[in-house]
């Protein structure tokens, strides 16, 4: 029997019916993180999580190499995204579904790797581990056994710009930037994470918990559509570029905007973080772009 192919959302209700039905046709991706404690994401897997779900730490395992100035999240290199998620028995074709317990922060991340990967039966659970939990599904404490996949990359479908890109943009208005930090950050205020509170000129404030209910879930595409719709007016969705800290939040705008049916924005991976790392370039603070 064929299964319903999720590209954006899951419920925890058809998570669970899939997995009674079919446990091996989805890919389980546990992305629990803390910024303040890179250990703690481990450490909530090991206490619980659901059944059959392998934990993917963001530093090591949807990161790559840090040089000082590609900011604090540079994308992995391909290659070893690809090998990392066939070790971990990842197939061609499977549905993944990645959660976590942070509104989807850090597992929109994962969402847009492989996406990038060529990817696209991928979803996130709507709500995370919460709802799994409201829904009376039960965890697990045990590591979840390896096994050798089959996935491989195909031709990406989502992509990226770099920060000479942003640099031309800034003369050409080629790209409208969405920055997704909340928006003291953005303002340059209460900045901790990175040695220069500010935001790059132009780019405009989305934060990314507001495409969030209070339940934690994602509001609707329509509710999406319109707020993401008045804030980039005429300007194609091909034509804005998403950028947060470091390039993980940005995802959870980009995985908002494929929800309201607006594709085609790309990712600065480097985002704030990498921005900032060059004293030349301008800054900008206040409210105001």
């Amino acid at each position: 029997m064929p299964h319903t192919h999720h590209t954006t959302l899951i419920s925890a209700t058809n998570l669970a019916e899939r997995l009674a039905a079919s446990p091996g046709s989805v890919f389980l991706a546990d992305c629990r993180f803390d910024l303040a404690a890179p250990d703690a994401g481990a450490a909530a897997y090991a206490a619980g999580h659901i059944p059959g779900a392998h934990y993917l730490h963001l530093d090591r395992d949807l990161s790559g190499a840090k040089t000082g100035h590609n900011g604090r999240h540079p994308l992995p290199a391909r290659g070893a995204l690809v090998a990392m998620l066939q070790g971990l028995g990842l197939n061609e074709h499977q549905q993944v579904v990645a959660y976590d317990a942070h509104g989807g922060m850090y597992a929109a991340r994962l969402w847009w790797l492989l996406r990038w990967l060529g990817h696209d039966s991928v979803a996130l659970l709507d709500g995370g581990l919460q709802t799994w939990q409201a829904a009376g599904q039960p965890l697990d404490t045990t590591e979840s056994p390896r096994s050798k996949g089959t996935f491989k990359a195909g031709a990406p479908l989502a992509v990226t710009v770099d920060v000479d890109a942003v640099v031309r943009s800034m003369g050409t208005h080629e790209h409208l930037l969405l920055d997704a930090r909340a928006a003291d950050r953005y303002r340059g205020e209460n900045e901790t994470l990175d040695p220069v509170g500010g935001h790059i000129p132009g780019a405009l404030n989305r934060f990314f918990k507001d495409n969030l209910n209070a339940d934690g879930r994602f509001k609707s595409a329509h509710e999406l559509r319109e707020v993401f719709g008045s804030l980039i007016g005429a300007t194609s969705p091909e034509h804005i570029v998403l950028q947060c800290g470091s390039g993980v939040t940005a995802c959870h705008n980009a995985l908002a905007m494929e929800i309201a049916g607006l594709h085609g924005a790309a990712l600065y991976p480097g985002s704030w973080s990498e921005w900032c790392s060059d004293p030349s370039r301008p800054v900008a603070r206040g409210a105001t772009p």
